[in-house]
Parts: C-alpha cells; sequence; structure tokens
C-alpha cells in the first residue's frame, strides 16, 4: 500500500507518517525498487498506534521513550513502559475533570441564563 493510501485509511496526513518514520516512532517503511514507500498490515498497526497515543494526549517525547523501551524487547522495560502511560492516564484525567467543571459551570449559566447572568450582567460597569 502507498502512503496516499495508508493516509487516507489511517487518518494521519502523509507529512505526519514520513515524520513519524524520521523520528523512530513507526519503523522504517520498506521501499520497492523505485524508492517508493511499501506499506503492510504492521506498518499501519504502527501509525494507528502512535495516532491513538498522540490522541490521548502523549507528548512526542514521551512516545519517543516509550518506543524506545519497547524496542529494548526486554520485560525488565515493562513498568518503566506502564510508568509512562499511567502518568499520562493521570494527566488525561485531570484534564477530563477540568473540562467537564467548566461544562457544569457553563450548563448552569445556560439554565439559569435569565435569573443569574442578565442580573448580574446589568449589575457590570460598563466598557469605555
Amino acid at each position: 500500500m502507498n502512503i496516499k493510501a495508508v493516509s487516507e485509511k489511517t487518518g494521519v496526513s502523509a507529512d505526519t507518517i514520513r515524520y513519524y518514520e524520521r523520528i523512530g516512532l513507526i519503523p522504517t517503511v520498506k521501499r520497492n525498487i523505485n524508492g517508493v514507500r511499501v506499506f503492510d498490515d504492521e506498518d499501519i498497526r504502527w501509525i494507528e498506534f502512535s495516532r491513538h497515543m498522540r490522541d490521548a494526549g502523549l507528548s512526542i517525547e514521551a512516545l519517543i521513550e516509550y518506543i524506545s523501551l519497547f524496542k529494548d524487547s526486554d520485560d525488565s522495560t515493562i513498568p518503566a513502559r506502564l510508568d509512562i502511560l499511567n502518568g499520562q492516564l493521570e494527566d488525561l484525567q485531570h484534564r477530563i475533570d477540568t473540562m467537564q467543571r467548566a461544562v457544569d459551570r457553563l450548563k448552569f449559566k445556560v439554565h439559569n441564563y435569565e435569573s443569574h447572568m442578565v442580573p448580574t450582567e446589568k449589575g457590570l460597569r460598563e466598557f469605555t
């Protein structure tokens, strides 16, 4: 499969796929005799894994560290890999909690606009 087809299949731009390969987030992709990348199912799984980890908020640096630990193929790196994932899970949960509080505040304002917001806004000084 060529890079355009992989991009369409994964939702990851061709430029991002090339970048992921260049920085080592995905293994080096095989090339045909003309030097064109030829992706297989495993390449696609790596691209999707990287995309999912980025969507979960992992920084490029954290993902590079995770992949580097994984490449060691040594079970002794499992705790370090789990630390990376657990750290990101905590960060993500904190962001979700913060956003949920914001949603709750905004819902309150919407539901109580006339009884709460309008009187409050009328009491504010004018912009000059």
